[in-house]
């Protein structure tokens, strides 16, 4: 007999988020022999919907009708699987996974870790969420006897990457005035460090003919979130009035096969980025599988997927692979989060994250620019590498698998006996 699953995530979002519900969706409903698949959608902030058009939108819109139908005439559900940051997390089914990108910082809140406990499993995207989660101790009280004790949590944790996703390029109205250029393509939020990302990039190709694409938006993909973009680029670049480098903005919805022709435009020779942490790290993943050359910073989710095997062939030695960065690397240093980055219940201030060096990024863009043949030798192996092993069958497979058995942890009886304050 078919669970009955709920999943509950937001699932016509534009965002990280909305992705990893529909990446979940496709996976459960590759089984229909396993699994009887309904949805609850969430809201996510300021962000965007899926537009009506979407090749996503009918099949979405089928599901939460069906839900609907389903719970107006009393149906149940056997497991719930919910796809958004812990702090949301709750018992709603007999089993309850918690699906999360995690945390792009060094630590998880003490809300995540007792929320933890709610789950039978929890599911994250990269061996950075996992171990962090893993990772993360705090001091508490045991409230009957006095005792200290360490908390940490006890909840299964495994991983499931994203699959390679194949789109036929779709050209977009875009003029490069060079024929060498480079990518960044991120939200204009604290996280990803675009302010430096085109700062430094300028310092480096002032007075030589080299472009930079950003795509980028702040909230949504609207008209007036165009004009505030275009106001905050502008703003930046007029402390680089006399410059020969050329830097272009592209705001608003691209699909998956515009996007696709961005990575693949000969013009387009190298993204990069310097975030200071990711879950996964989708744009960066996209541009790999795509064959784009990568400047990154060597922290947090998105090294799952940037290194690759490398042969290393010994003098009278037999050859042995050797799992090595298939990217230039960019120097960091972990630091703690800024003051306007914390955010209650999910960022503190004790949290660390990753600064990308001025130096070494000025560096490494030189670096790519100076030996793009080498680089792109380097990216297209990676690609290989990524389409053998990130295969929509194997991730959904894997995904399929760990929604599996519940935890056997007694997580009500052990919460009731500590003291609900943790100490950091």
């Amino acid at each position: 007999m078919n669970q009955k699953i709920l999943v509950v995530g937001p699932a016509l979002s534009q965002t990280g988020y909305g992705e990893q519900c529909r990446f979940a969706l496709r996976a459960l409903m590759s089984r229909p022999d396993v699994f009887e698949v309904y949805l609850k959608p969430l809201p996510w902030g300021n962000s965007s919907w899926l537009l009506p058009t979407d090749e996503d939108r009918n099949w979405i819109d089928m599901l939460i009708q069906k839900t609907a139908f389903h719970i107006e005439h009393g149906g149940n559900f056997d497991i719930s699987l919910q796809v958004t940051i812990p702090n949301e997390w709750e018992k709603i089914t007999p089993i309850n996974i918690g699906y999360t990108a995690g945390i792009e910082t060094t630590k998880i809140v003490p809300q995540w870790l007792e929320k933890s406990f709610l789950m039978d499993k929890i599911i994250t995207i990269s061996n950075h969420s996992k171990n962090t989660f893993a990772d993360t101790v705090y001091d508490a009280t045991k409230t009957d006897t006095g005792e200290k004790i360490k908390v940490k949590c006890e909840t299964p944790i495994e991983v499931v990457h994203y699959p390679v996703r194949h789109y036929t390029p779709e050209p977009i109205d875009i003029h490069l005035d060079y024929d060498f250029n480079f990518l960044t393509v991120a939200q204009w939020g604290p996280r990803k460090n675009l302010e430096n990302t085109i700062r430094w990039w300028i310092e480096e190709f002032r007075d030589e003919e080299v472009g930079l694409i950003v795509k980028t938006n702040l909230f949504k993909t609207s008209v007036i979130d165009r004009q505030h973009t275009k106001d905050r680029l502008k703003a930046l670049l007029s402390d680089y009035k006399d410059r020969k480098c050329k830097v272009y903005l592209l705001h608003g919805n691209l699909t998956a096969g515009e996007l696709t022709f961005l990575y693949q435009h000969p013009k387009v020779k190298c993204l990069t980025s310097l975030t200071h942490g990711e879950g996964f790290g989708l744009p960066l993943f996209e541009a790999a599988y795509n064959g784009l050359p990568i400047i990154a910073p060597d922290w947090s989710g998105h090294v799952d997927f940037l290194y690759a095997p490398k042969k290393i062939k010994r003098k009278n030695k037999k050859a042995t692979f050797k799992n090595t960065a298939h990217f230039a690397k960019v120097d960091y240093e972990l630091k703690p989060v800024a003051p306007e980055v914390v955010w209650q219940g999910v960022i503190h201030p004790d949290h660390s994250w990753c600064y990308a060096k001025h130096a070494s990024y000025k560096k490494q863009l030189r670096n790519v620019y100076s030996n793009i043949n080498r680089f792109k030798n380097i990216a297209n192996s990676l690609k290989k590498h990524i389409h053998k092993t990130f295969t929509a069958e194997s991730q959904y497979a894997a995904f399929v698998e760990q929604v599996g058995p519940s935890s056997e942890f007694d997580v009500e009886g052990w919460l009731n006996n500590l003291d609900v304050e943790t100490h950091e």
